[in-house]
């Protein structure tokens, strides 16, 4: 990959993007994370306003740091670059109170983790509309084409998506060319809605490098000759894209036959 080029080439569909649509520019969810630090520097490349959003819920502080870290780092290097901080704790434990009681502990776990996801979406388009912005994307195509590792309106909800067609590995190199934070470049990746340390890789029982071979040994169908480590990580990303597949299709609707609308 020519990092720069494929930088320049982001950069400009970006910034002819916003331009067409009239809108002044973008918002995002600073996460502390790979995908949302690079996503936000490729947005401020264009020149247009952008509003970074740090969005704690029940956050550990390494995260926190890290957001908050990145946001002054571009703040430093780029005069478009705006801040608020929307503390989601009280809303989302106030949420959390007016639910009703459930047995099924983990199943309410997973539902209050894409919550949180969905609140921080709630936010982001508040502050879209109020500012005239459009919300950007933070998912790579790993997560978002082949394992489906995000949630379904919460971080899949956005207007435009600058990092989706980069694989993980390749979003790292972009990173490393845009000089992102060295602390965030070598952090493992987590989406930070559990409220405890668990990584992607403990959540997903694969590495990003692991899930990157498996998407490409099945587009190019090379699946023979396998270890049993390989074998059990094409097994794990088949289950997850079949399990997922309902977040990358579109939304399905009931078509009526035309002789049915006849009265």
């Amino acid at each position: 990959m020519n990092t720069e080029k494929v930088t320049n080439h982001i950069v400009n569909w970006l910034k002819d993007y916003a331009v067409k649509a009239g809108v002044k520019g973008f918002v995002i969810g600073i996460s502390g994370g790979i995908d949302s630090a690079v996503t936000s520097t490729l947005c401020a490349k264009t020149g247009l306003e952008l509003l970074c959003l740090e969005m704690p819920i029940h956050q550990a502080p390494t995260q926190v740091n890290r957001a908050m870290n990145h946001i002054e780092w571009l703040q430093h290097n780029f005069s478009n670059v705006g801040f608020s901080q929307v503390n989601l704790t009280p809303v989302f434990d106030s949420l959390v109170d007016a639910f009703p009681q459930v047995e099924n502990e983990e199943a309410r776990f997973l539902s209050l983790a894409n919550t949180r996801a969905r609140l921080r979406m709630t936010s982001l388009y508040y502050f879209a509309a109020l500012k005239g912005l459009l919300v950007a994307g933070t998912g790579n195509k790993v997560e978002d084409f082949g394992v489906g590792f995000f949630t379904k309106y919460g971080d899949g909800g956005v207007d435009l998506s600058p990092i989706a067609d980069l694989m993980k590995s390749e979003v790292y190199a972009i990173a490393e060319h845009l000089g992102i934070n060295q602390e965030i470049r070598t952090a493992a990746p987590t989406d930070g809605l559990w409220g405890d340390d668990r990584t992607d890789e403990d959540q997903l029982g694969a590495s990003y490098n692991e899930l990157e071979w498996a998407m490409k040994a099945i587009e190019e169908e090379e699946t023979d000759n396998l270890s049993k480590r390989q074998e059990k990580v094409l097994e794990i990303y088949s289950k997850l894209h079949a399990a997922n597949k309902h977040k990358m299709v579109p939304i399905p609707v009931c078509e009526i036959p035309e002789n049915l609308k006849v009265s």
